[in-house]
């Protein structure tokens, strides 16, 4: 057990031996940190949260009260292999949050990026890869093998299908079941969550000019009604805007390997 001199660790936490709590660190009542865990510089356990598995938790991440991280995957075929889980920096982790450790037949690792938040009882399951900035709102579940790209938001009570894939800067509408991927910045709705356009608000926020979103919504009414078949619309969209970055994200996830075909607009 390693524990800086400068963290701060209330007396009736439980830190195993194995351990290591970084610099600034504060752990909280009857919090447990197990003993393959390592916490980085500044991060916080509030009061009766758990944090076991090879977990590694990034600066200044705040886990709060009943939080279970790093247990292992919710997965049948799980026989107890090595596996991690890998946060990054500055996330807010709320009341009763779960994220699991990866699988061997997932690549063993569940990674979150930087600067995320994980409102109350919502789900990480394993081998999900999340970006940074990500949103997932109360009682959503994201399962395993999933991919969320960086500025995603998931509503409220939503549920992510195992290996979908969802572009960066989508958001999913609260209440929606997501079956297929979405593409980058596209808006979903709907109890069976529809592609229904895109994410302009998003957009808006992030500081993304006129220009660049009319070519964005045009390349999207394109997907919608163009001629040929979804794939076939998406190779002219890289050919008919070749200086829009946004665009060619679009293109690029199409493009890319996935386990699972995509909502397409209707």
């Amino acid at each position: 057990m390693a524990i800086d001199p400068s963290a701060e660790v209330h007396g009736s936490a439980v830190i195993e031996p194995g351990a290591v709590i970084g610099p600034a660190c504060r752990i909280g009542p009857f919090a447990v940190v197990g003993p393959e865990v390592v916490l980085h510089r500044g991060v916080e356990l509030k009061s009766h949260t758990v944090v076991t598995g090879r977990t590694e938790i990034g600066e200044e991440t705040v886990l709060f009260p009943f939080s279970v991280i790093g247990e292992i995957p919710q997965d049948l075929k799980f026989r107890g292999e090595e596996t991690r889980l890998i946060i990054g920096k500055r996330n807010r982790i709320r009341e009763s949050v779960t994220m699991n450790c990866g699988t061997e037949g997932g690549g063993g690792v569940t990674r979150i990026g930087d600067d995320g938040l994980f409102m109350a009882g919502c789900h990480i399951a394993h081998d999900c890869q999340l970006g940074d900035r990500v949103i997932v709102v109360n009682s959503a579940a994201v399962a395993g093998h999933c991919i969320l790209e960086d500025d995603v938001i998931i509503g409220g009570l939503c549920g992510i299908h195992q290996f979908v894939r969802i572009g960066k800067g989508a958001i999913i509408g609260a209440l929606s079941m997501v079956t297929n991927d979405v593409i980058p910045h596209g808006l979903v709705q709907g109890p069976r969550g529809q592609l229904d356009g895109l994410n302009l608000v998003g957009l808006k926020r992030r500081g993304i000019g006129r220009e660049e979103i009319t070519a964005l919504r045009a390349a999207f009414q394109q997907l919608a009604q163009g001629e040929g078949t979804f794939m076939d619309r998406a190779r002219r969209l890289a050919q008919e805007n070749p200086d829009s970055a946004n665009v060619r994200d679009i293109v690029d996830f199409i493009m890319g390997e996935t386990d699972r075909s995509f909502l397409t607009p209707g």
